[in-house]
């Protein structure tokens, strides 16, 4: 087994994936990830919490993709602007790069209820978050939460659009569609 090599990190969760797919996520044990990957449990242990975590790591990282822009507006930011900008960083977090891994990982997911609830939760803990965060800059109710709500289900309409198959256009531009159809549906 090899020792304290680069990337570790970064060939367990590929080769994970590549097992979750191949054999189904509750099939794969994560001695047969670290097996594969050659490290030890040990290591896989050192980077991930679970098997699960595989596929749920940087849940921080994800909120503060959404969160950064927020804070960085300045004062008087209608919600609007603050969403879109959300949803353009989101949209240079998922760059053509990732979207293989995306695919991938989606069709995981789908296929296990367990996972499904876990993704569900991660959007949920999104709302809240962009929820409190508009809230704390004087953005009043129901504004807010109307905001946080509609900003989430636009990503993930986005996000769900970026890895069907066949589709070629940027997560940015696609958000940026979805977010505009918003806007003509609410000028009537």
């Amino acid at each position: 087994m090899a020792r304290w090599q680069p990337g570790a990190r970064e060939r367990l969760q590929t080769i994970a994936l590549q097992l979750f797919a191949e054999q189904g996520f509750e099939q794969t044990t994560v001695a047969e990830i670290a097996r594969a990957a050659d490290l030890t449990e040990r290591t896989f242990f050192r980077h991930f919490a679970d098997k699960r975590e595989v596929l749920f790591a940087g849940q921080d990282d994800f909120l503060q993709l959404f969160t950064d822009p927020i804070d960085a507006a300045p004062e008087g930011t209608v919600p609007y602007e603050l969403i879109r900008r959300s949803l353009d960083a989101a949209g240079e977090f998922f760059p053509d790069e990732r979207r293989a891994f995306s695919r991938v990982r989606a069709s995981i997911i789908d296929t296990e209820p367990s996972l499904k609830e876990r993704e569900l939760a991660k959007l949920a803990t999104l709302k809240l978050r962009l929820g409190e965060l508009l809230r704390e800059r004087g953005i009043a109710e129901p504004t807010a939460t109307l905001a946080a709500e509609t900003g989430v289900t636009i990503f993930h309409l986005s996000f769900q659009q970026w890895i069907a198959d066949k589709e070629l256009r940027s997560m940015s531009e696609i958000a940026r569609e979805r977010l505009d159809g918003l806007v003509a549906l609410t000028a009537g």
